[in-house]
C-alpha cells in the first residue's frame, strides 16, 4: 500500500490531526503497512498571506504520498493534488493520524471528488 500524508499538529501518530491542509502545522507521511512515519514541517506555509495550500500540496506531492487525509482541502490545493495523482480524503475531525489511517486501511473512508468549501463547517 502506498504512503499516506495526514495533516497533523505534531509528529505524534497519536496526537491530534490538523483540520487545515494548507496551513497545517505539518504532515505525517505514513506507511500504512508498518505505521512508520516521517514528519514534514509546514511552518513556512503558515506565514504566507496566500498560496499556503499550493505550497503544502507541492510539498506533499514531493513526499511520494499517494493519498492525503485532512479536515479541509481547499480548491487550489485540491487541483494540485489531483494533478499529481494523489487521492484526497477530507472532512475528518476529532481524531488522530493513527485512527484516520486505520479507517482508511479498513475501507471506511471515501475519496473526495470536490474540494471542501467554507460552508462545509470545517
Amino acid at each position: 500500500m502506498d504512503k499516506i500524508a495526514v495533516s497533523a499538529q505534531s509528529p505524534d501518530l497519536d496526537g491530534p490531526m490538523d483540520q487545515r491542509f494548507g496551513r497545517a502545522a505539518g504532515f505525517l507521511i505514513i506507511d500504512p503497512e508498518t505505521m512508520e512515519s516521517e514528519y514534514m514541517d509546514n511552518g513556512s506555509s503558515q506565514v504566507l498571506a496566500q498560496g499556503a495550500g499550493i505550497q503544502a500540496a507541492e510539498m506533499v506531492a514531493k513526499s511520494g504520498a499517494k493519498a492525503v487525509i485532512s479536515g479541509f482541502v481547499g480548491p487550489k490545493a485540491f487541483r494540485i493534488l489531483q494533478a499529481a495523482g494523489i487521492r484526497i480524503v477530507h472532512g475528518l475531525k476529532d481524531m488522530t493520524p493513527r485512527q484516520a489511517v486505520e479507517l482508511f486501511k479498513n475501507g471506511q473512508l471515501e475519496y473526495a471528488d470536490a474540494p471542501a468549501r467554507p460552508e462545509d463547517g470545517i
